[in-house]
């Protein structure tokens, strides 16, 4: 990426990604790239189905071997297992949701809890609660008898529970109808502008993403393309072009 696209952060970085390349037997998959997520910010990172979003997330997370360098409050993450970075604050809602099938929704939030200080469970059970109230309505249900949007709402409030300092979410808003996804990005800002949670969101929906972001990084075949300003990215020709003209949810606000 050009030294001129990239912030200069001064301390205040809580992940910095430089020269990250994931390969998947002879596919390139990240092609060495470089981005930044300060304290408090929250950032997007989108692109098309197969661009290397996800891999670039498994990377973070431990959970895929790669090259190049990840830091995480100004220490590497490299050998560190998955627990080992959930436990320094670093949480995943993975892309699918993950939810414990066969546990009840009470019994997922508790796993989640499983790395924090039980002191705060109550408080912590209060907060997503009022985050997602549906979640209250469903405390013995499996999770898997839940609907798409209430498994995706249990799957970030599991996160929540463990009180985490960097919450990274894979295509959450994948799958859901545009109410729910409307719900689920609501959810978001305000862990973000009330809470001042930092998040990483990686998204296909391009335009939800990116107005609610303080910048974003477009991706493409393993490449970060473009970098910027959330709302910037959002009028620029080229994005539109690519993911969002023709979308059902632009044309539907269009019409307000």
């Amino acid at each position: 990426m050009p030294a001129s696209s990239r912030l200069t952060l001064a301390g205040r970085a809580l992940l910095e990604v430089h020269g990250l390349e994931v390969h998947y037997g002879g596919i390139r998959a990240v092609k060495g790239i470089d981005f930044e997520v300060a304290e408090g910010e929250l950032v997007c990172l989108i692109g098309a189905n197969g661009a290397g979003k996800t891999s670039t997330l498994k990377a973070i997370t431990g959970t895929q071997a790669w090259a190049g360098e990840i830091d995480y409050m100004k220490q590497t993450t490299r050998g560190q297992a998955p627990y080992q970075l959930l436990a320094r604050g670093l949480a995943m809602v993975p892309e699918g949701r993950g939810v414990f099938a066969r546990m009840s929704v009470t019994e997922n939030l508790q796993m989640g809890a499983s790395v924090a200080d039980v002191a705060h469970f109550e408080e912590d059970l209060a907060r997503v609660f009022q985050l997602f109230p549906r979640l209250r309505e469903r405390l013995h249900q499996r999770g898997g008898t839940l609907s798409g949007g209430e498994q995706q709402m249990l799957a970030i409030s599991r996160a929540l529970m463990s009180r985490p300092r960097l919450l990274l979410l894979d295509e959450p808003s994948l799958g859901l109808a545009p109410l729910l996804v409307q719900q689920i990005f609501s959810a978001i800002r305000k862990l973000n502008g009330r809470d001042k949670l930092t998040v990483f969101l990686v998204e296909q929906n391009a335009f939800h993403a990116l107005k609610l972001a303080h910048r974003g990084y477009v991706m493409i075949n393993g490449q970060i393309t473009l970098s910027g300003a959330g709302r910037e990215l959002l009028k620029r020709p080229e994005i539109r072009a690519a993911y969002l003209e023709g979308s059902r949810i632009e044309q539907a606000q269009g019409k307000k």
